[in-house]
Parts: structure tokens; sequence; C-alpha cells
């Protein structure tokens, strides 16, 4: 754990000083496994609300929003580096 923190210290003493406050600020800041939204216990009672006919519009939609991203992607990605 100790080399962590050295670690740590070595790359943000690099920083340039308002990024060391944000890098601060997010240490202060409540740990990510701190309970955030709704536990998964009191949402059980929504199983099974959803009827099936609406669920597979909703997979739809996402497989075809899926495609657009990805046909998106082929277009825009840059060519590998070929020299």
């Amino acid at each position: 754990m100790d080399t962590i923190v050295k670690q740590i210290n070595q790359q943000v003493k690099a920083f340039p000083d308002k990024l060391q406050w944000e890098v601060l600020k997010f240490v202060q800041s409540p740990t990510p496994s701190a309970q955030r939204g709704t536990p998964g216990k009191q949402l059980l009672k929504f199983a099974g609300v959803i009827p099936p006919a609406d669920l597979d519009i909703m997979h739809q939609a996402i497989e075809s929003g899926l495609e657009m991203a990805n046909k998106f992607a082929a277009t825009t990605a840059k060519p590998a580096c070929t020299g």
C-alpha cells in the first residue's frame, strides 16, 4: 500500500497546480464504493412489470442504435499507422 501512495505522490508532483487541486478534490470526495442510487432489493418489486412486447421493442431500439453507432465508428475510424 505504501508503494502505491509513493507512486501517486511522484506522479502528482509533476502535475500543474490546477491539476493537483483536481486530484485533491477527487481524493477528498466520497469513495466510489459509497452507495449511490437505490439498492437492488428495493427495485425487485418492479421485476416483471414491463410487458414482454414492450421489452422486445426496447431491445430492438437498442440493437438498432448500436448498429448505427458501429457504422458511424467504422466510417470515422482513423486508419492504422503504416509507417
